[in-house]
């Protein structure tokens, strides 16, 4: 055997467990690195941006739903309204009407407005004698003797409304006082 190093033979760089050349120099493999990460960088700003444009423009288009949702609520109100403001308008046209029937139209125009409240799902709170107070929807607004249990509604002195299950306004009752 000689002395002599035998000289290392050349890497095939597809060999298994060989290095590609620039993984030699620690700067080349920084930049190729650092060139990666700018750019997964800029691709991910670019989706953030997407993303916050997608978020605001859902925000602006539920805002638009909301607004015409009112909008068209009261205008569909108003316009069951129309015709219980007709009869009304009709009502004082008539100049020589009896008693008899200036009551019967009030009574056809009172029909009219339950029925447009109803429509759009406001409904009367007319609690009849003998039922129970009911803090949520009535206000007392006095204690009277009464032959009716203990906090029982005695009477009505005016009717409270509830808009889809929500208290618009209480019913103002007498409740009968403890015995």
């Amino acid at each position: 055997m000689s002395d002599t190093p035998h000289p290392t033979p050349p890497q095939d760089p597809h060999a298994e467990g060989a290095e590609p050349a620039f993984l030699e120099d620690p700067l080349a493999q920084a930049q190729a690195e650092l060139a990666v990460l700018q750019a997964k960088n800029a691709d991910l700003a670019d989706q953030f941006l997407r993303a916050k444009a997608d978020v605001e423009n859902g925000r602006r288009r539920a805002e638009d739903e909301v607004s015409k949702a009112r909008k068209f609520a009261v205008e569909s109100f108003a316009e069951s309204l129309l015709p219980v403001a007709d009869s009304l308008e009709a009502g004082l046209a008539i100049k020589d009407g009896t008693i008899e029937q200036i009551r019967e139209g009030a009574q056809a125009t009172l029909r009219q407005l339950t029925s447009a409240l109803e429509r759009n799902k406001v409904v009367a709170i007319d609690p009849a004698p003998g039922a129970k107070f009911d803090p949520h929807q009535h206000q007392a607004i006095s204690v009277v003797p009464s032959e009716h249990e203990a906090n029982a509604v005695v009477s009505v002195l005016q009717k409270g409304y509830l808009i889809s299950d929500r208290v618009l306004r209480p019913a103002l009752v007498t409740v009968a006082a403890p015995k």
